[in-house]
């Protein structure tokens, strides 16, 4: 990281699709944004202030930055009761918040599940967009359409579940951290403790991860991977696919990037999957060309 000190992020709340989001903004204090906007989408559990370190780099190069949380994420608004979190909704909310926080044009950039949202939204070829990142987001393992019956019931049984307990608390943020840790051995102490305090809340019975715990339950659609690749054939931005060395990718990842016309690959040494936490110096140095 920069020896500069550190942008502070501004925060508000802008209601996309019917739910209220929570949208974090940095731009350098001392001077005019040169460069689009850059919305940042984030991944499966993670949340928009995880890209503070990445947006370090952009805003001082000349971009405002604007990153959010998904519904049923961090701070944004969860689903009411009945409801689910279907992936096509995850679009209607991006369509709407870009309207809402760029209007005179934007770059757009997904890590994970954000850059498979990211991808399809830009297949929608909306309106202002300009150039498109996807960060190790390509979309899941296919699953064989015999199997959806089962994979139906197994979400019924899963929501049920959900519905009929309570969210599990922890009795400090050295837990939340463990928890992390868990899941992320690489992270470094300080990075770790930065994700625990933006990804979690406080109730009365202890501290949560602000996800709704919905999440944890497996969508009954399954991915379809001709409808991806219907949408990404429509993506006229030009467009960067960002790996991490030990990153994920599907088995049928070259059939999947294929589908982008004029796609360029790279790939960022030393890291894996959540490349924007650990590698955000060398990925915004990516950002950057690309954008230019």
């Amino acid at each position: 990281m920069s020896a500069e000190p550190s942008i502070l992020p501004a925060e508000r709340f802008v209601v996309a699709n019917g739910l209220r989001h929570h949208v974090i903004e940095w731009s350098r204090p001392d001077a005019v944004a040169t460069g689009k906007t850059v919305v940042c989408c984030h991944g499966y559990l993670d949340v928009g202030q995880s890209y503070h370190f990445v947006a370090q780099h952009l805003a001082r190069a000349g971009f405002r930055v604007v990153a959010f949380d998904w519904r049923g994420h961090g701070e944004s608004a969860w689903v009411g009761p009945g409801a689910y979190y279907h992936f096509v909704d995850y679009l209607f909310d991006l369509a709407d918040l870009v309207r809402e926080v760029a209007p005179d044009g934007f770059h757009l950039v997904g890590h994970s599940m954000g850059g498979t949202a990211a991808g399809m939204f830009a297949g929608l070829r909306p309106e202002g967009l300009d150039r498109l990142v996807l960060i190790e987001g390509l979309g899941p393992p296919e699953m064989p359409t015999e199997h959806l019956p089962d994979r139906i019931l197994e979400w019924m049984h899963g929501v049920r579940k959900v519905r009929a307990s309570l969210p599990r608390a922890m009795p400090d943020l050295d837990a939340a951290i463990r928890r992390i840790k868990s899941q992320h051995g690489d992270l470094p102490p300080e990075l770790a403790r930065f994700i625990a305090e933006k990804s979690t809340r406080q109730s009365e019975a202890g501290l949560h991860f602000a996800f709704d715990p919905l999440h944890k339950t497996r969508s009954p659609m399954p991915f379809r991977l001709d409808q991806f690749r219907a949408l990404l054939s429509r993506v006229t931005a030009k467009t960067l696919f960002v790996s991490g060395e030990t990153g994920f990718k599907t088995l049928d990842h070259a059939e999947r990037i294929s589908a982008i016309e004029g796609v360029r690959e790279v790939e960022i040494a030393g890291v894996g999957h959540m490349i924007h936490w650990l590698a955000p110096e060398a990925l915004a140095r990516e950002l950057i060309e690309h954008f230019s």
